[in-house]
């Protein structure tokens, strides 16, 4: 039987190892002065997190974001006691990130990594968060839960975030994880517009699942009781 803290120490290093890959990928991508910036680094966060997810989803279930967890516990997957534990293992893990890219490179590279809204405004920035976040917890509710597509939840999840991120980086940094932006936050020292990473992944979180109780539960409950009774 796993225990509460192999799931915790599950949460702490699958969030390190999403941040800690997708921050190195902004740095190094950066330095390169490369081309196709958005690319590289939503690829190297969707891989990172599909990296995780082989690692540690058995564990924990493969969280690696504080707002799945609360859409978890809203939806009664996962017991509103652990709900802090896993959210202090996955801040722990993105500080611990964001530390390692510090010794790696500097803090200025660190502060490199925050995730910032672009142009637009802060506005713009909370208004696309919730959106994408909202999108991205309705495809982990679904994916996770569905049979139809089964055992695809581990590609179709890091496939939304890469593909969030292809979309969301000039505009907001693409966070979808408020544990994310922490990590460089508090290590890289760099807080502007903080305040939309806590309030926007959240608000679509909450988003996400009320979408996906109104409108994907009932059809899934339905199919399994249909097959249930012709079983």
């Amino acid at each position: 039987m796993i225990d509460s803290l192999q799931k915790s120490l599950a949460e702490l290093f699958g969030t390190f190892t999403l941040v800690f890959i997708g921050s190195v990928a902004i740095v190094s991508t950066r330095l390169q002065g490369a081309s196709g910036f958005d690319v590289t680094v939503g690829l190297a966060f969707g891989l990172a997190l599909l990296a995780g997810l082989f690692a540690f989803a058995e564990l924990s279930g493969g969280h690696f974001n504080p707002v799945v967890s609360l859409a978890m516990v809203l939806d009664k997957r996962l017991d509103a006691k652990d709900l802090i534990p896993y959210w202090v293992a996955q801040f722990a893990g993105a500080v611990l990130a964001s530390l390692c890219v510090l010794i790696a490179f500097d803090q200025d590279s660190v502060a490199g990594t925050a995730t910032l809204p672009g142009a637009q405004g802060a506005g713009t920035a909370l208004f696309l968060e919730l959106l994408a976040t909202a999108i991205f917890v309705l495809v982990i509710l679904q994916s996770t839960k569905s049979e139809r597509h089964g055992g695809m939840a581990v590609l179709a999840i890091p496939l939304t975030l890469a593909a969030a991120h292809f979309a969301l980086i000039p505009q907001s940094g693409s966070s979808l994880n408020t544990a994310r932006s922490f990590g460089p936050a508090l290590v890289g020292n760099e807080w502007s517009d903080f305040w939309v990473y806590v309030v926007g992944p959240p608000l679509g979180a909450i988003l996400g699942w009320v979408v996906y109780a109104v409108i994907s539960r009932p059809q899934l409950e339905a199919t399994k009781q249909e097959a249930k009774s012709s079983a």
